[in-house]
């Protein structure tokens, strides 16, 4: 079994047939078909059915992609390692993170690493939950990943390090003044109208479980893309919960911002696969460490330990719930 075998078995699923995936891999596609056909021999299984023009996924494909996946993070781990030995760190590292997280503190890291290590590159993959984290960690789609979660993600051969404690801010329109003794109680959010992000974020569970306790919580608008709730916010639509990742675009925008009494906090995690890293993904993983612990939190939040855990043999396929930030 040779390199280029896998890249072409993976290429296929990514792009969806032998045709656009030899176009991306910029071969020939009889060239490429005969590879998965000695790749099939070699594995004496079927990869995939030929229905007309289509390739689809046998059941023996299905069980093999994301394995496959894993194997060629682990070769580019191993020759990014030897190339990083003469030359210093440099690469590409994929990281998965929720919106606010992308915020602070991929922001901050990138940032960082731009100076400490230019030869990095950073590539940030949206996800809207930390189950959906975990999940693009451990099938290789990313190697690292950053969310929220009220646990540690838990997954076999996951690795997760708690980061700080996000804090849910209320955020209004400029104009809207609020008299606070340095918090807000739940109770002034009733008969407000809100603007919300759809299930299953954390802050649409934090809305949901303070309308059920204070009641008459009105939602004025439901988004998906969470990059909206500010500029609604902003054209006085309603009001918004935002995780304090948001805190320094919101204030710079014009709105105002005001923290709970008492405070609305959530655990943000850095989550990896144990086993071989790329240095790039390393570089990142320790600037990211190290933004914890020097407490580079962007809002009232508490910065974290560093604690790290993780999952053993015996452990649950995936315990990162709907409360991704």
């Amino acid at each position: 079994m040779e390199r280029h075998q896998i890249e072409y078995f993976v290429a296929i699923v990514e792009h969806g047939g032998f045709g656009r995936a030899a176009r991306a891999l910029c071969t020939a596609q009889p060239s490429l078909s005969r590879a998965i056909q000695r790749l099939e021999r070699e594995l004496g299984v079927t990869l995939f059915h030929r229905v007309g023009r289509n390739a689809v996924l046998s059941s023996a494909g299905e069980a093999l992609v994301e394995k496959a996946r894993l194997v060629l993070r682990d070769l580019d781990a191993l020759h990014a390692a030897a190339r990083s030995i003469g030359d210093g760190v440099a690469g590409r590292v994929d990281v998965a993170a929720t919106s606010s997280s992308a915020l602070e503190p991929v922001t901050s890291v990138v940032a960082d690493l731009r100076e400490r290590h230019p030869g990095v590159t950073v590539s940030v993959t949206p996800a809207l939950s930390a189950s959906e984290v975990v999940a693009m960690v451990l099938r290789g789609h990313c190697e690292v990943g950053v969310c929220g979660n009220s646990g540690p993600p838990a997954a076999q051969g996951l690795q997760a390090r708690h980061l700080r404690d996000e804090e849910i801010l209320l955020v209004l329109p400029s104009d809207e003044v609020l008299e606070t003794g340095g918090g807000v109680t739940p109770e002034v959010l009733r008969g407000r109208r809100f603007v919300v992000p759809q299930p299953p974020t954390a802050v649409r569970a934090v809305f949901d479980r303070l309308a059920a306790t204070v009641g008459d919580m009105t939602i004025a608008a439901e988004v998906g893309d969470r990059s909206v709730i500010l500029p609604m916010v902003l054209r006085g639509i309603g009001a918004g919960l935002v995780p304090d990742g948001w805190s320094d675009l919101a204030r710079r925008a014009g709105a105002r911002l005001y923290p709970f009494t008492p405070p609305e906090r959530l655990p943000q995690w850095l989550v990896h696969r144990r086993g071989p890293l790329t240095p790039a993904a390393r570089a990142f993983i320790d600037a990211t460490m190290q933004w914890a612990l020097t407490g580079s939190g962007p809002g009232p939040g508490v910065a974290g330990t560093g604690a790290e855990t993780s999952c053993g043999t015996g452990s649950r396929p995936s315990e990162a719930g709907p409360e991704a930030l």
